[in-house]
């Protein structure tokens, strides 16, 4: 009997292209440096950072403990868009013959995401979709 493979997967918060994602997150904290301007033309980095991980990572006024001790016990070679500078999902090679071991998928985001609907629109695309087949769903 042949191994069936992966048959399903969910893609929580994985933007198509890593260039993307992070001038998505970019012009997002560009937002909120104009947001927090002062008197003087400055911004505390600090308040602009902890702002934009209230409005775009995790909502929650304080971070809950789990969370924090995963990102203080993060590794360092493969933390961040460095480690994956360069990625930009393609489609799956002879597509033709691989329609039956494409996976079916769900595609999340948060609402309020730095992973935007542009940063995922390769996923879920109509015209031009990354997954060769009809069985993937988004959920925002």
């Amino acid at each position: 009997m042949e191994d069936e493979g992966c048959l399903s997967v969910i893609l929580s918060s994985t933007p198509t292209n890593v260039t993307l994602v992070e001038e998505e997150a970019n012009r997002l904290l560009s937002n909120l440096k104009q947001e927090h301007l002062n008197d003087d033309g400055d911004q505390d980095p600090t308040l602009v950072a902890e702002e934009f991980r209230k409005e775009h990572q995790c909502r929650t006024s304080e971070m809950p403990v789990p969370l924090k001790e995963a990102y203080e016990n993060a590794g360092s070679v493969w933390r961040g868009t460095s480690a994956i500078q360069n990625y930009v999902a393609t489609k799956a090679a002879n597509v033709d013959t691989n329609v039956a071991r494409m996976p079916s998928a769900l595609v999340l985001r948060g609402e309020y995401d730095f992973v935007t609907d542009q940063c995922i629109e390769g996923w879920i695309s109509k015209t031009d979709p990354l997954f060769n087949h009809k069985f993937v769903r988004s959920k925002t």
